[in-house]
Protein backbone atom coordinates (compact mmCIF):
# COMPACT_ATOMS: atom_id res chain seq x y z
CA UNK A 1 0.00 0.00 0.00
CA UNK A 2 1.42 2.85 -1.63
CA UNK A 3 1.28 6.57 1.08
CA UNK A 4 -0.02 8.22 -2.03
CA UNK A 5 -2.52 5.81 -2.50
CA UNK A 6 -3.39 5.79 0.86
CA UNK A 7 -3.84 9.69 1.37
CA UNK A 8 -5.53 10.14 -1.98
CA UNK A 9 -8.01 7.15 -0.80
CA UNK A 10 -8.68 8.90 2.52
CA UNK A 11 -9.09 12.38 1.08
CA UNK A 12 -11.91 10.34 -0.92
CA UNK A 13 -13.73 8.70 1.40
CA UNK A 14 -13.95 12.06 3.75
CA UNK A 15 -15.86 14.03 0.99
CA UNK A 16 -17.84 10.69 0.57
CA UNK A 17 -18.93 11.19 4.67
CA UNK A 18 -19.39 14.96 3.61
CA UNK A 19 -21.48 14.01 0.73
CA UNK A 20 -23.46 11.70 2.10
CA UNK A 21 -24.23 13.26 5.15
CA UNK A 22 -25.42 16.38 2.97
CA UNK A 23 -27.83 14.16 0.45
CA UNK A 24 -28.90 11.80 3.82
CA UNK A 25 -29.71 14.73 6.00
CA UNK A 26 -31.71 17.07 3.50
CA UNK A 27 -33.72 14.30 2.04
CA UNK A 28 -34.79 13.49 5.82
CA UNK A 29 -35.22 16.43 7.34
CA UNK A 30 -36.03 19.25 4.49
CA UNK A 31 -39.88 19.59 3.94
CA UNK A 32 -41.60 22.34 1.81
CA UNK A 33 -45.44 21.51 3.20
CA UNK A 34 -46.54 20.25 -0.21
CA UNK A 35 -49.46 17.95 -0.65
CA UNK A 36 -49.58 14.74 -2.18
CA UNK A 37 -51.28 14.72 -5.61
CA UNK A 38 -52.36 12.54 -8.61
CA UNK A 39 -50.56 12.36 -12.09
CA UNK A 40 -50.79 10.55 -15.17
CA UNK A 41 -47.97 9.05 -16.20
CA UNK A 42 -46.40 8.16 -19.49
CA UNK A 43 -48.04 4.79 -19.36
CA UNK A 44 -51.60 6.47 -18.63
CA UNK A 45 -51.73 5.18 -15.23
CA UNK A 46 -52.90 7.68 -12.41
CA UNK A 47 -49.86 7.65 -10.23
CA UNK A 48 -49.45 9.33 -6.57
CA UNK A 49 -46.87 11.82 -6.15
CA UNK A 50 -45.28 12.49 -2.68
CA UNK A 51 -45.46 16.03 -3.02
CA UNK A 52 -43.33 16.97 -0.16
CA UNK A 53 -39.53 17.34 0.77
CA UNK A 54 -36.79 16.47 -1.67
CA UNK A 55 -38.59 13.73 -3.00
CA UNK A 56 -41.66 16.48 -3.61
CA UNK A 57 -41.51 15.07 -7.56
CA UNK A 58 -41.37 11.29 -6.76
CA UNK A 59 -43.94 8.43 -6.16
CA UNK A 60 -45.54 8.41 -3.06
CA UNK A 61 -45.00 4.60 -3.17
CA UNK A 62 -40.34 5.27 -3.51
CA UNK A 63 -40.51 8.96 -1.57
CA UNK A 64 -40.74 6.38 1.90
CA UNK A 65 -37.97 4.30 0.85
CA UNK A 66 -35.71 6.89 -0.19
CA UNK A 67 -36.44 8.45 3.68
CA UNK A 68 -35.54 5.45 5.24
CA UNK A 69 -32.20 4.68 3.26
CA UNK A 70 -31.58 8.08 4.32
CA UNK A 71 -32.00 7.03 7.77
CA UNK A 72 -30.21 4.07 7.97
CA UNK A 73 -27.63 5.95 5.70
CA UNK A 74 -26.96 8.89 8.36
CA UNK A 75 -27.47 6.88 11.45
CA UNK A 76 -25.90 3.05 10.65
CA UNK A 77 -23.39 3.51 7.65
CA UNK A 78 -21.91 7.14 7.83
CA UNK A 79 -20.70 6.04 11.64
CA UNK A 80 -19.28 2.45 10.25
CA UNK A 81 -17.38 4.41 7.24
CA UNK A 82 -16.03 6.87 9.40
CA UNK A 83 -15.19 3.92 11.34
CA UNK A 84 -13.57 1.97 9.33
CA UNK A 85 -11.37 5.45 7.64
CA UNK A 86 -10.53 5.75 11.53
CA UNK A 87 -8.98 2.68 11.66
CA UNK A 88 -7.47 2.93 7.65
CA UNK A 89 -5.62 5.75 8.98
CA UNK A 90 -4.36 4.71 12.89
CA UNK A 91 -3.05 1.01 11.33
CA UNK A 92 -1.61 0.24 7.54
CA UNK A 93 -3.37 -3.22 8.13
CA UNK A 94 -4.91 -5.53 4.97
CA UNK A 95 -7.55 -6.26 7.15
CA UNK A 96 -8.39 -2.29 7.95
CA UNK A 97 -8.09 -1.97 4.20
CA UNK A 98 -10.63 -4.57 3.37
CA UNK A 99 -12.91 -3.42 5.68
CA UNK A 100 -12.67 0.22 4.59
CA UNK A 101 -12.83 -1.12 0.42
CA UNK A 102 -16.15 -2.87 1.64
CA UNK A 103 -17.65 -0.40 3.19
CA UNK A 104 -16.98 1.94 0.40
CA UNK A 105 -18.78 -0.44 -2.15
CA UNK A 106 -21.87 -0.06 -0.34
CA UNK A 107 -21.85 3.85 -0.85
CA UNK A 108 -20.79 3.58 -4.62
CA UNK A 109 -24.85 0.92 -4.79
CA UNK A 110 -25.95 4.01 -2.50
CA UNK A 111 -24.86 6.84 -4.93
CA UNK A 112 -25.31 4.44 -8.38
CA UNK A 113 -29.27 4.47 -6.78
CA UNK A 114 -29.92 7.95 -5.92
CA UNK A 115 -28.28 9.28 -8.87
CA UNK A 116 -30.36 7.47 -11.52
CA UNK A 117 -33.50 6.22 -9.33
CA UNK A 118 -34.39 9.05 -7.69
CA UNK A 119 -36.32 12.17 -9.66
CA UNK A 120 -34.49 15.22 -10.57
CA UNK A 121 -34.17 17.49 -7.84
CA UNK A 122 -31.87 20.50 -5.91
CA UNK A 123 -29.24 17.71 -4.79
CA UNK A 124 -28.74 16.24 -8.56
CA UNK A 125 -25.08 17.74 -8.85
CA UNK A 126 -24.28 16.29 -4.96
CA UNK A 127 -25.45 12.46 -6.19
CA UNK A 128 -23.13 12.57 -9.18
CA UNK A 129 -20.24 13.50 -7.06
CA UNK A 130 -20.92 10.78 -4.40
CA UNK A 131 -21.44 8.77 -7.19
CA UNK A 132 -17.89 9.62 -8.81
CA UNK A 133 -16.04 9.77 -5.74
CA UNK A 134 -17.60 6.18 -4.57
CA UNK A 135 -16.69 4.92 -7.78
CA UNK A 136 -12.76 6.10 -7.69
CA UNK A 137 -12.79 5.48 -4.08
CA UNK A 138 -13.54 1.67 -4.89
CA UNK A 139 -11.05 1.15 -7.40
CA UNK A 140 -8.23 2.71 -5.79
CA UNK A 141 -9.13 0.84 -2.39
CA UNK A 142 -9.12 -2.44 -4.53
CA UNK A 143 -6.21 -1.43 -6.07
CA UNK A 144 -3.75 -0.52 -2.94
CA UNK A 145 -4.05 -4.07 -1.92
CA UNK A 146 -1.22 -6.21 -2.37
CA UNK A 147 -3.10 -9.23 -3.65
CA UNK A 148 -0.55 -11.79 -2.60
CA UNK A 149 -0.83 -11.16 0.53
CA UNK A 150 -4.51 -11.35 1.00
CA UNK A 151 -3.89 -14.71 -0.36
CA UNK A 152 -0.94 -15.65 2.00
CA UNK A 153 -3.01 -14.19 5.07
CA UNK A 154 -5.85 -16.18 5.14
CA UNK A 155 -6.32 -18.97 7.12
CA UNK A 156 -7.30 -22.47 6.64
CA UNK A 157 -10.90 -21.75 9.20
CA UNK A 158 -12.91 -19.92 6.79
CA UNK A 159 -16.48 -22.18 6.09
CA UNK A 160 -16.27 -22.14 2.38
CA UNK A 161 -18.84 -24.95 1.70
CA UNK A 162 -21.41 -22.37 3.51
CA UNK A 163 -19.77 -19.71 2.00
CA UNK A 164 -20.15 -21.22 -1.30
CA UNK A 165 -24.08 -22.05 -0.56
CA UNK A 166 -24.45 -17.98 0.28
CA UNK A 167 -23.08 -16.65 -2.63
CA UNK A 168 -25.10 -19.52 -4.76
CA UNK A 169 -28.34 -18.37 -2.87
CA UNK A 170 -27.54 -14.65 -3.18
CA UNK A 171 -27.46 -15.25 -6.94
CA UNK A 172 -30.35 -17.07 -7.53
CA UNK A 173 -32.47 -14.88 -4.81
CA UNK A 174 -31.76 -11.51 -6.20
CA UNK A 175 -32.78 -13.01 -10.09
CA UNK A 176 -35.90 -14.38 -7.92
CA UNK A 177 -36.75 -12.08 -6.29
CA UNK A 178 -37.06 -8.92 -9.37
CA UNK A 179 -37.08 -11.11 -12.63
CA UNK A 180 -40.79 -12.37 -12.14
CA UNK A 181 -41.95 -8.94 -12.49
CA UNK A 182 -40.17 -8.50 -15.57
CA UNK A 183 -41.76 -11.15 -17.45
CA UNK A 184 -44.64 -10.64 -15.87
CA UNK A 185 -44.68 -7.21 -17.85
CA UNK A 186 -43.24 -8.54 -20.88
CA UNK A 187 -45.68 -11.40 -21.06
CA UNK A 188 -48.85 -8.36 -20.81
CA UNK A 189 -47.36 -6.43 -23.13
CA UNK A 190 -47.54 -3.00 -20.86
CA UNK A 191 -44.43 -1.28 -17.98
CA UNK A 192 -43.56 -2.74 -14.46
CA UNK A 193 -46.48 -2.54 -12.01
CA UNK A 194 -44.26 -0.11 -9.99
CA UNK A 195 -42.76 1.70 -12.63
CA UNK A 196 -44.70 4.58 -11.86
CA UNK A 197 -43.11 8.07 -12.68
CA UNK A 198 -39.43 6.07 -13.53
CA UNK A 199 -38.52 5.23 -16.40
CA UNK A 200 -36.64 1.90 -15.04
CA UNK A 201 -36.37 -0.24 -11.43
CA UNK A 202 -32.90 0.84 -10.52
CA UNK A 203 -32.62 -1.67 -8.19
CA UNK A 204 -33.55 -4.46 -10.92
CA UNK A 205 -30.44 -3.06 -12.74
CA UNK A 206 -28.13 -2.99 -9.87
CA UNK A 207 -29.11 -6.37 -7.97
CA UNK A 208 -29.66 -8.34 -11.22
CA UNK A 209 -26.84 -6.54 -13.52
CA UNK A 210 -24.06 -6.63 -10.90
CA UNK A 211 -24.33 -7.84 -7.64
CA UNK A 212 -25.96 -11.41 -8.56
CA UNK A 213 -22.75 -11.84 -11.34
CA UNK A 214 -20.77 -11.21 -8.68
CA UNK A 215 -21.34 -13.37 -6.58
CA UNK A 216 -21.37 -15.79 -8.83
CA UNK A 217 -17.56 -14.24 -10.52
CA UNK A 218 -16.66 -14.37 -6.12
CA UNK A 219 -17.88 -18.17 -6.04
CA UNK A 220 -15.29 -19.02 -8.85
CA UNK A 221 -12.27 -16.93 -8.06
CA UNK A 222 -12.91 -18.49 -4.51
CA UNK A 223 -12.60 -22.12 -5.59
CA UNK A 224 -9.67 -21.20 -7.29
CA UNK A 225 -8.28 -19.26 -4.36
CA UNK A 226 -7.83 -16.04 -6.05
CA UNK A 227 -7.45 -13.20 -4.88
CA UNK A 228 -10.55 -11.29 -6.17
CA UNK A 229 -12.90 -13.88 -4.50
CA UNK A 230 -11.34 -12.68 -1.58
CA UNK A 231 -11.82 -8.98 -2.25
CA UNK A 232 -15.16 -10.13 -3.92
CA UNK A 233 -16.93 -11.54 -0.44
CA UNK A 234 -15.90 -9.53 1.77
CA UNK A 235 -17.57 -6.48 -0.61
CA UNK A 236 -20.81 -8.12 -0.72
CA UNK A 237 -20.42 -9.42 2.77
CA UNK A 238 -21.07 -6.10 3.99
CA UNK A 239 -23.50 -4.83 1.21
CA UNK A 240 -25.81 -7.89 2.24
CA UNK A 241 -25.49 -6.60 6.21
CA UNK A 242 -26.04 -2.96 5.44
CA UNK A 243 -28.61 -3.69 3.00
CA UNK A 244 -30.19 -6.04 5.34
CA UNK A 245 -30.57 -3.26 8.01
CA UNK A 246 -31.90 -0.68 5.61
CA UNK A 247 -34.55 -2.71 4.38
CA UNK A 248 -37.12 -2.94 7.36
CA UNK A 249 -35.90 0.71 8.27
CA UNK A 250 -37.46 1.15 4.76
CA UNK A 251 -40.29 -0.43 5.37
CA UNK A 252 -40.82 1.12 8.63
CA UNK A 253 -41.24 4.26 6.79
CA UNK A 254 -43.65 3.23 4.42
CA UNK A 255 -46.16 1.68 6.74
CA UNK A 256 -45.83 5.16 8.49
CA UNK A 257 -46.55 7.36 5.41
CA UNK A 258 -49.68 4.86 5.35
CA UNK A 259 -48.67 2.38 2.68
CA UNK A 260 -50.50 -0.81 2.80
CA UNK A 261 -47.52 -3.46 2.00
CA UNK A 262 -49.20 -7.10 1.57
CA UNK A 263 -47.93 -9.68 3.49
CA UNK A 264 -46.77 -11.48 1.28
CA UNK A 265 -43.93 -8.96 -0.13
CA UNK A 266 -43.15 -8.10 3.42
CA UNK A 267 -42.25 -11.82 3.70
CA UNK A 268 -41.11 -13.04 0.33
CA UNK A 269 -38.77 -9.71 -0.10
CA UNK A 270 -37.85 -8.25 3.76
CA UNK A 271 -37.71 -11.32 5.25
CA UNK A 272 -35.50 -13.41 2.99
CA UNK A 273 -32.99 -10.17 2.89
CA UNK A 274 -32.90 -9.68 6.58
CA UNK A 275 -31.93 -13.58 6.77
CA UNK A 276 -29.79 -12.72 4.53
CA UNK A 277 -28.12 -9.91 6.21
CA UNK A 278 -27.46 -12.60 9.03
CA UNK A 279 -25.58 -15.16 7.37
CA UNK A 280 -23.65 -12.55 5.52
CA UNK A 281 -22.67 -10.65 9.30
CA UNK A 282 -22.50 -14.26 10.12
CA UNK A 283 -19.65 -14.96 7.80
CA UNK A 284 -18.12 -11.72 7.56
CA UNK A 285 -17.00 -12.09 10.88
CA UNK A 286 -15.93 -15.28 10.08
CA UNK A 287 -13.89 -13.80 7.41
CA UNK A 288 -11.70 -11.27 9.64
CA UNK A 289 -11.15 -14.02 12.63
CA UNK A 290 -9.73 -15.90 9.72
CA UNK A 291 -7.12 -13.56 8.51
CA UNK A 292 -3.69 -13.72 10.30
Amino acid sequence: MGEDNDKSLHIITIIIIVLSILTSSIGLLYETGGKAFNFVNQYGDTVKIYGSGLYARDSYFMAPIFRGTDFAIICVAIPILILALILDIKKRKLKNRLFLMSVISLFTYYSASIAFGVTYNILHLVYIALFSASVFGLIIAISSMDKKQIVENMGEELPLKGIYIFLTFVAITLIVAWLPDIINSLVLGRSLELIEVYTTQITYVLDMGLIAPTAVICLFQLKKRNAMGYVLLELLLTVCSIIGIMLPIQTVFQIVAGISLPIGAIITKMAIFTILALFALYFNIKFFKNMK
